[in-house]
């Protein structure tokens, strides 16, 4: 491995918005944020939950956080994605949405994510939908119950906040408030929380990205791997300041809810442990491409890792999960690094099983990788064959891989 400096790829601008949410004292308790890289009408499931994973990489986090409650909206299907391993639920609020009128009989089915994300320590928003007798289960989940005045009358506010203050104990926000009389009102009926044009607009905080060299990721991946010693690792970091910027930015970021910032390599690594450092370097692997080469290939890179993970688990021990993981994000790196597999490989410290899946199409991996590939050609015969194989139905494969889709956009700019 080449030690010269590394040639580090230009910044990618990120623009997020943020809008107060103020307590009756007109106290900043949080902020809810907004992706303005996509127009309102036009942000999806995947520009959502993309904020997260732009957040924690923005070099001035702290300067749009302030160290307070977020609110981030997701959808039911970016739930399941793997991004939200990498943060700590602190000082982070998922807002959800209700289903729409063709899916409400997905309601029991979505149930059990949602009290998995629960148990896990993150506060639930959800708008009065929640308090319908069709939402019964998910009531007790909710944290915070969110009224949109641009929606709801004067009077159906009224009804759902007595609904809301009987029902549950989730504290409740007004949002979309505009004048002083709306505000007076909703103070009446007992709302503590408030967000709207009439106390602050969103502001604009503007930010950026820097990707590190691949060379000095590879290198990182390798000692992972081999389960080098914190103190090889933190030689790596030290050698490629773009690397190590990347990992104290992270570590340091409220998403990740230390108490104290982190300064040191050696703790960052000791702190994240080599699981969570393997991913993460993983994926910015895969957000790292040569000049020449086009984002998708990275972006299915990291589809064919979640949806290989996604399906092993539902038939393998949990290290073969995490090797599948490898195999699918590693299926394309001579295409990411321009070089053939085997020497690409060759750099790398890898489980047998991973190599043997890569290389040869051999093994127990070889058929998520084949089943994969299968999903992403459209190929109808080599999927049916695999799945029978593998013991999979085709709503699970269908299902995973449209969780590994919604993953892939949360993390790939």
């Amino acid at each position: 491995m080449s030690d010269s400096a590394p040639t580090v790829s230009s910044p990618a601008s990120i623009a997020i918005a943020r809008q107060a949410i103020l307590d009756a004292q007109r106290m900043v308790f949080g902020y809810e944020l907004f992706d303005r890289s996509v127009q309102a009408d036009q942000h999806t499931a995947s520009s959502d939950a993309q904020l997260l994973f732009n957040l924690l990489s923005m070099a001035d986090n702290e300067l749009l956080m302030d160290r307070k409650t977020l609110f981030i909206n997701c959808t039911h299907d970016s739930l399941a994605g793997g991004h939200l391993e990498l943060v700590a639920p602190d000082h982070i609020v998922l807002e959800i949405p209700p289903l729409s009128v063709s899916e409400v009989d997905q309601i029991k089915t979505r149930f059990p994510t949602l009290q998995t994300i629960h148990d896990r320590g993150f506060r639930l928003a959800f708008d009065y939908s929640v308090l319908t007798r069709s939402y019964e289960d998910w009531l007790p989940l909710a944290s915070f119950i969110k009224f949109d005045l641009s929606v709801l009358k004067p009077q159906a506010v009224a009804s759902f906040i007595k609904l809301a203050r009987a029902k549950s104990s989730a504290v409740l926000i007004a949002e979309k408030v505009e004048t002083a009389q709306q505000h007076e009102m909703l103070q009446e009926l007992g709302i503590t929380l408030f967000q709207g044009y009439w106390f602050a607009k969103p502001v604009l905080v503007e930010g950026q990205t820097i990707r590190p060299a691949q060379a000095t990721i590879l290198q990182l991946i390798n000692l992972v791997r081999k389960q080098a010693s914190t103190n090889e690792i933190e030689e790596v970091l030290k050698r490629d300041p773009t690397l190590s910027f990347n990992l104290l930015r992270f570590i340091n970021s409220a998403g990740f809810g230390l108490r104290t910032e982190v300064t040191s390599f050696k703790h960052a690594v000791m702190l994240l442990g080599l699981k969570k450092l393997f991913k993460w370097a993983a994926l910015l692997l895969t957000t790292s491409q040569a000049g020449d080469t086009p984002p998708a290939v990275g972006t299915t890179a990291v589809v064919r890792g979640r949806l290989m993970e996604l399906l092993a688990g539902e038939t393998l021990p949990a290290d073969e999960c995490d090797n599948a993981f490898v195999v699918g994000v590693f299926s394309l790196l001579d295409t990411l690094l321009g070089i053939p597999m085997p020497a690409a490989l060759a750099t790398l410290t890898l489980p047998e099983s991973v190599t043997n899946a890569l290389l040869y199409r051999t093994g127990p991996l070889a058929p998520y990788l084949l089943l994969t590939e299968a999903c992403e050609s459209g190929d109808d015969d080599a999927f049916a064959q695999t799945t029978t194989a593998l013991g999979l139905s085709s709503n699970q494969v269908n299902w995973a891989h449209l969780q590994a889709l919604a993953w892939a956009e949360t993390l790939l700019e």
